[in-house]
């Protein structure tokens, strides 16, 4: 997807205003369905669109935000249909029953602040819409919540991407790097937090135990 999306920039730049946003709505709702689609690649190009006069910030910023959150509660939907035996029994390799199973649990002792934080999660985005709809949260809390998480995420990137310059290949390369530094960064401390929650849980059953 990444190399379609390179290989098709100069025929996209070429596009009206209204398909542009449209394409940026589009490529925001997808890349929840489908996490492989580089939706905050394609977000930072809509900021590029603003650095260079083409689009308007605000609008970029509105129609990414609501296409995410969009893409969000349609799979909260999803997961509340179709249930986790469903998930259970069929292997998918974006949607896997154990990663569905591990966001349950933090929706058991998060709550909502989990859907707050979705978009700062890397990998787990899709995952995390799934199990708020198995876990029988509230659907008009969570699409609220999931324009907040949105908006903080989008801001930032919108606004990373638009102060970087007016190449689109040196703001891709930057971007790319960015990315990958902070996914790195977030899954360190997702690790560190589960490593440190596990050892926590062990200290404190051990003291009861000797109690």
């Amino acid at each position: 997807m990444e190399s379609f999306f390179a290989n098709s920039i100069d025929i996209i730049m070429e596009w009206n205003v209204v398909l542009l946003y449209l394409f940026l709505f589009g490529s925001s709702v997808l890349e929840n369905l489908f996490p492989p689609i580089p939706g905050d690649t394609i977000t930072a190009f809509g900021a590029f669109l603003v650095g260079i006069g083409k689009l308007d910030f605000f609008y970029v910023y509105a129609v990414t935000t609501f296409g995410s959150s969009v893409g969000f509660i349609l799979l909260f939907y999803a997961g509340a249909f179709l249930e986790m035996e469903f998930f259970l029994n069929t292997r998918f390799k974006i949607f896997s029953s154990h990663k569905i199973l591990a966001a349950e649990k933090w929706f058991s002792r998060y709550g909502y602040y989990v859907v707050v934080l979705n978009r700062f999660l890397p990998g787990v985005r899709s995952v995390i819409s799934i199990a708020a709809g198995i876990s029988g949260l509230n659907g008009m809390k969570v699409f609220l919540l999931s324009i907040i998480s949105a908006m903080g995420w989008n801001f930032l990137w919108i606004y990373t991407g638009y102060t970087l310059g007016n190449n689109w290949e040196v703001v891709q390369e930057k971007i790319t790097i960015i990315i990958r530094t902070y996914n790195i960064a977030a899954a360190a401390v997702l690790i560190a937090s589960g490593v440190s929650f596990f050892i926590y849980k062990m200290l404190k059953k051990k003291g009861e135990s000797h109690d």
